[in-house]
């Protein structure tokens, strides 16, 4: 029987070279998976014709919007999973799902091996293979990209020789990876970290600094998942898309960092997420409201090893799937309502309200209906430093 290949596939350049090459030089049959998270451009039915006219033998496409929103983008939502507290994860939480889909194809097909295009300076190569490992450790990994130098000029080359079908006439200045979460675009002119991002490498965003009237909403959370927007019932997917188009006219949710990269590099990136960056906020204010003190303390703790995992390409992780049991747990209670300003940029809460408020007026107030007894303070507050002040007495004897 021949060997099978599934072959993640974008569609573009790399991967559409990659089926005939793999085929030339294994002998193998390549099946390509391409996966839709959201991140636009083509409809899958062109994908999936030209992975076939490139030589591919089977052509698996699959809308996975609603997956990747519920089963991904919003655990990063409840976790307010922010890598180096500023990076919403946009293309490492899109990666766990693809490796889903692939070990799932090659399980279907009788594949032995799985290949994909990543370079072997990013993340990305860790996120597959290791993802890969997990869910299927009994499958090869090709990586034809990364183990054999390939340039675009080899992979040009290689496609006009044989007359696939793809366009390699354009080519971005940036290297961009885009999905509903977000949008990061890296290289090019950005690669000088002196260098200021222009507006044409944004896309999901409009300019902040363009005048214009501020837009506000209410975001209706139940359990710490988003389900409706100014009292419409929304899925996860649809509240993502709806806070993508209206922060995103506000220019909410650009970000320009210098990240570590998994491999030790320092990277440059340039991010938009104006969806992801609203619903973190909000969610965030109105666990303030509803998250006793010392477990919001530990939950974000755990929030930035969350997000370091995923970033790390260790979703499947048994740390990572630990920490999402305490993160599942912390969401009982989440439920409310929390009104947002967007303008100029930001995205700012200025009202919250839920029935599983640990909020008390009568507590918090100083005016009049104050209902708590100051006279308990004192001793309070003599026991809560009595082990500084034994400490600080036995110090100053020496």
């Amino acid at each position: 029987m021949t060997e099978r290949v599934v072959l993640a596939y974008s569609g573009g350049l790399d991967t559409s070279v990659a089926i005939g090459w793999i085929a030339e030089e294994t002998g193998a049959e390549v099946i390509a998976v391409a996966v839709d998270v959201g991140q636009g451009g083509e409809d899958l039915e062109t994908v999936r014709k030209r992975a076939l006219a490139c030589g591919a033998v089977e052509a698996v496409v699959a809308d996975a919007r609603d997956e990747y929103a519920e089963q991904y983008c919003l655990p990063a939502l409840q976790a307010n999973a922010l890598y180096m507290d500023r990076y919403p994860l946009v293309s490492a939480l899109s990666r766990p799902l693809i490796v889903k889909h692939l070990t799932d194809a090659a399980n279907e097909h009788g594949a032995t091996a799985v290949a994909h295009g990543c370079t072997g300076k990013g993340n990305d190569q860790v996120r597959f293979e290791v993802g890969i490992g997990a869910l299927a450790p009994d499958l090869k990994v090709m990586a034809p990209v990364r183990d054999f130098a390939w340039t675009r000029e080899k992979a040009i080359a290689w496609a006009e020789d044989r007359s696939l079908p793809i366009d390699v006439s354009k080519k971005s200045p940036y290297s961009i990876d885009q999905n509903v979460w977000g949008r990061a675009v890296e290289t090019g002119f950005l690669e000088d970290i002196w260098n200021a991002p222009v507006e044409d490498v944004y896309s999901y965003t409009a300019d902040p600094s363009q005048p214009r009237d501020a837009d506000e909403l209410v975001i209706t959370f139940d359990k710490g998942v988003p389900v409706a927007i100014d009292g419409e019932t929304v899925t996860t997917l649809q509240a993502i898309e709806e806070l993508n188009r209206r922060a995103g006219a506000q220019g909410v949710g650009r970000l320009d960092m210098v990240e570590d990269r998994l491999v030790g590099i320092k990277s440059r990136e340039v991010y938009e997420a104006p969806g992801a960056m609203a619903l973190i906020t909000a969610h965030q204010e109105l666990e303030d409201v509803t998250l006793e003190r010392d477990a919001a303390r530990f939950k974000r703790t755990v929030a930035q090893r969350w997000g370091e995992l995923v970033y790390d390409g260790l979703w499947f992780s048994p740390l990572k799937n630990a920490l999402d049991a305490f993160v599942a747990d912390t969401q009982q209670h989440v439920t409310g309502e929390v009104r947002m300003t967007l303008h100029g940029g930001r995205a700012v809460v200025t009202g919250r309200r839920s029935q599983e408020s640990l909020y008390d007026f009568h507590l918090a107030t100083y005016d009049e209906g104050d209902t708590f007894d100051q006279g308990l303070a004192k001793g309070f507050v003599q026991l809560w430093g009595l082990p500084s002040k034994i400490a600080a007495k036995r110090d100053q004897r020496g």
